[in-house]
C-alpha cells in the first residue's frame, strides 16, 4: 500500500495531463455513455408501481456498487501486474472522467460562431450543452447561458471527481461519475422522477459539497479579476449571491464567476417554454459580451490547476507525515 500512494499521485497527474491535451476522442466510447445506457434501462423497470422512492434508493445503490466494483477491479490487478500497468491504467481511468477539454472545446463552438455574428449558429451550438430554450436568444443571452455552464461544470465535470480521485483513486472518480449521471438523468423535481430520483439527487449535492465551495473560493482568490473591486467586495457578494441559487452548490461557482467578471448571472430562462425566473447574481457592471466566454474558459483552465496542485500539496505531505 505504501508503495501505491506516491503510485496514485503520479497517475491523477498523468490522467489531469492527458485531458488537458487530448481529452476524449469523440469517436471512442465513453463510459459515461454506458453507465447512462445502464441506468436508462434500470429506471425502465424500476421507477412504476409503489415504493418508488425506496426504488430509486435501490438503483443508486446498484449502479454505484456495479462501476465501483469494475473499476476497483481494473486498476487493482493493473497494480499487481506491475507498478507501471497499474499507473497507466489508473491514468487512462482519470483523464476519461475528467472534462477539461471538452468543456472548453463545447463553449468555443458557442464563441467562434458569436464573434463572428453568425446568432443562429451560436444558438444552435449553445442547444447542445445547455437544456434551456435558445432559439431567440440575443448575443447576451448566448453569452450568459455558455458562461452559466462553464462556470457550474468547473466542479461537475472537472475539480469535485478530482476531489474523490484524491480520496479514493479512479474508484472514487468513477463513484462519483456514475452519482452525478444518476443525477443528471433522473435528479428531477417533477411528477415522474421526484420520488424515485430523490436519493441520486441527494447523493450527488453530498458528493459536490466540498469541492463547488472550494473552487468558488479559488475562483474569487485567483482568478483574473475583471470587475475591478476588491477581493472583499467581491467575497461578499460571492458569499451572499452563492445562497440565492435553487441548487446548493451551483450558485457558489456562478456567482463567483459572475463577481469575478463584474457581470449578472442568472434571471429569466425559458425551458420547453415554461418561463423559469432565478435570482440574479454578480454586480452587473458589465453587460455580457462574447469576449466573456473567452474570459470563463481561462479562468477554467488557471482554477482547475490551482485545485489540482493544492490538492497534491496537501496529499504529499499527509503521505509525508503519516
Amino acid at each position: 500500500m505504501d508503495n501505491l500512494i506516491p503510485a496514485h499521485f503520479i497517475a491523477i497527474a498523468i490522467g489531469f495531463l492527458l485531458d488537458r491535451m487530448i481529452g476524449d476522442p469523440p469517436k471512442w466510447p465513453h463510459p459515461v455513455r454506458l453507465i447512462g445506457t445502464f441506468i436508462a434501462k434500470l429506471t425502465s423497470v424500476m421507477n412504476k408501481g409503489r415504493f418508488r422512492t425506496l426504488k430509486g434508493a435501490s438503483t443508486l445503490f446498484i449502479t454505484v456498487g456495479i462501476v465501483l466494483g469494475i473499476v476497483f477491479a481494473l486498476v487493482g490487478f493493473a497494480y499487481q501486474f506491475n507498478i507501471y500497468v497499474g499507473i497507466g491504467v489508473e491514468s487512462i481511468l482519470i483523464a476519461v472522467g475528467l472534462a477539461q477539454k471538452s468543456l472548453r472545446d463545447a463553449a468555443l463552438d458557442v464563441y467562434r460562431p458569436l464573434a463572428a455574428q453568425d446568432l443562429p449558429a451560436a444558438r444552435t451550438k449553445l442547444s447542445w450543452i445547455v437544456g434551456r430554450d435558445t432559439d431567440k436568444l440575443k448575443e447576451s443571452g448566448i453569452v450568459r447561458g455558455t458562461v452559466e455552464t462553464v462556470s457550474e461544470n468547473i466542479a461537475d465535470g472537472i475539480t469535485s471527481p478530482l476531489f474523490w480521485s484524491f480520496l479514493l483513486g479512479a474508484p472514487g472518480l468513477w463513484m462519483y461519475k456514475a452519482v452525478n449521471t444518476l443525477d443528471s438523468m433522473i435528479g428531477y423535481k417533477d411528477e415522474r422522477y421526484e420520488k424515485f430520483g430523490k436519493f441520486s439527487a441527494r447523493a450527488d449535492d453530498i458528493l459536490n459539497f466540498i469541492p463547488a465551495r472550494v473552487t468558488g473560493f479559488l475562483i474569487i482568490l485567483y482568478a483574473p479579476n475583471k470587475s475591478q473591486l476588491s477581493f472583499w467586495k467581491r467575497f461578499a457578494g460571492w458569499s451572499k449571491d452563492a445562497r440565492k441559487h435553487p441548487s446548493p452548490n451551483s450558485g457558489f461557482l456562478e456567482a463567483a464567476t459572475a463577481w469575478q467578471l463584474g457581470v449578472t448571472l442568472g434571471g429569466t430562462s425559458t425551458y420547453r417554454g415554461i418561463v423559469s425566473k432565478r435570482p440574479e447574481l454578480g454586480p452587473g457592471n458589465t453587460p455580457l459580451t462574447a469576449i466573456h466566454i473567452k474570459q470563463t474558459i481561462t479562468q477554467m483552465h488557471i482554477i482547475v490547476f490551482i485545485f489540482w496542485l493544492v490538492m497534491t500539496v496537501i496529499g504529499v505531505a499527509l503521505y509525508a507525515v503519516a
